[in-house]
């Protein structure tokens, strides 16, 4: 039985792709910091689909624990899922250090520091795949969430060399730029209802990009032509848009 690793867990994101791959027929790693909130999904997991659901300690921000948790796992995952993230209000994160390094170091430097571990694994294992939820805010700077978008535009780049360094590993390397999700992290946001997938679209899409060896993949299509009309707005132009 094929094993996946979900780090960030508790997400709505991650508990959808939790759920899908259990149901078929992967057994589950569930990581998180909070690990009691995880209890839940673990026995419904179990029960409902007869796999092995495990559950894990796991702090993005702690990087000196990273190493010790991967090695402590009792059997290595073939998929790895990269999930967790934060997002607050670009004015409260520019102006308070704090939240800035918050930002940082969750969406980028964590997954980074986690997944550099898993990729030497894989490496020398010659199989693996690794999927890293990143942002379509990482493509092209913004001057409403430009401290959160330049640490996707970094881990979307990061995966794009892992991607390159592995391949001839036979290791696989996923980027997902699921556009607008309808989560706890962007409830507080008024979204385009035709813009905004669900969690469950982000999970189909990551199942499919892995059974497929899909390196980019965007969860609704639209978003590629989006951004691409974005990227290739004039910057004198740019700067003068409330985006």
């Amino acid at each position: 039985m094929p094993t996946l690793l979900v780090l960030g867990a508790t997400s709505d994101i991650g508990t959808a792709i939790a759920r899908l791959f259990a149901e078929r027929k992967f057994a589950i790693q569930l990581a998180s910091r909070d690990t009691l909130k995880l209890l839940p999904l673990q026995a419904d997991l179990s029960i409902r689909y007869n796999i092995h659901c495990s559950i894990h300690h796991f702090d993005a921000i702690d990087f000196a624990s990273h190493k010790p948790f991967y090695d402590a796992l009792s059997s290595k995952p073939d998929v790895t899922v990269c999930v967790f993230g934060y997002m607050n209000e670009n004015e409260k994160v520019a102006d308070d250090q704090d939240e800035t390094l918050k930002t940082i170091h969750t969406n980028y430097t964590g997954a980074v520091s986690i997944l550099n571990i898993v990729a030497k694994d894989y490496a020398s294992q010659k199989k693996g795949s690794i999927v890293g939820i990143s942002s379509v805010a990482g493509e092209r700077g913004r001057q409403s969430n430009y401290i959160y978008g330049s640490a996707k535009a970094g881990f979307t780049a990061y995966l794009s060399g892992l991607r390159n360094k592995l391949h001839e590993k036979g290791v696989h390397v996923v980027t997902v730029l699921p556009g607008f999700v309808y989560t706890k992290m962007t409830e507080h946001l008024n979204l385009p209802k035709l813009l905004t997938a669900q969690p469950n679209d982000v999970a189909k899409s990551i199942y499919n990009a892995v059974q497929k060896k899909k390196n980019i993949i965007y969860v609704k299509w639209f978003w590629r032509w989006i951004m691409c009309v974005i990227r290739l707005i004039p910057e004198p132009i740019f700067k003068k848009m409330k985006l």
